[in-house]
């Protein structure tokens, strides 16, 4: 699921990678209790990013990411990557303006 601009800016050099944007991922697979999301929250923290992972019913984690789209991009690979804790087995996304409404990145 895509949505916001599903294309590179093509506004002034540089300007996609400091377009700020919400990231909503759903991850599916076996990723609960097995420090799926205190991962998710250490790497967020390294790329600068504000938001939250919270435990959802039916094995799914849900990963809200605000900050530079490049950033948030980088989070979602990173998500989509075989080295994360457990086993992501399909990751969904949505892209959105920033509400602005978070700060830190939190465990839920």
């Amino acid at each position: 699921m895509r949505g916001v601009s599903d294309t590179d800016d093509t506004g002034p050099a540089g300007s996609a990678n400091t377009e700020q944007v919400r990231l909503t991922a759903w991850v599916h697979g076996h990723v609960q209790g097995v420090g799926f999301r205190w991962w998710t929250r250490a790497r967020a923290l390294e790329l600068g990013l504000v938001g939250s992972a919270t435990n959802l019913p039916a094995s799914r984690v849900e990963v809200v990411a605000e900050g530079p789209r490049d950033a948030c991009q980088r989070l979602l690979t990173a998500l989509r990557s075989t080295g994360t804790p457990g086993q992501v087995d399909h990751v969904a996304e949505q892209w959105t303006v920033p509400k602005g409404d978070r700060t830190g990145f939190v465990e839920r």
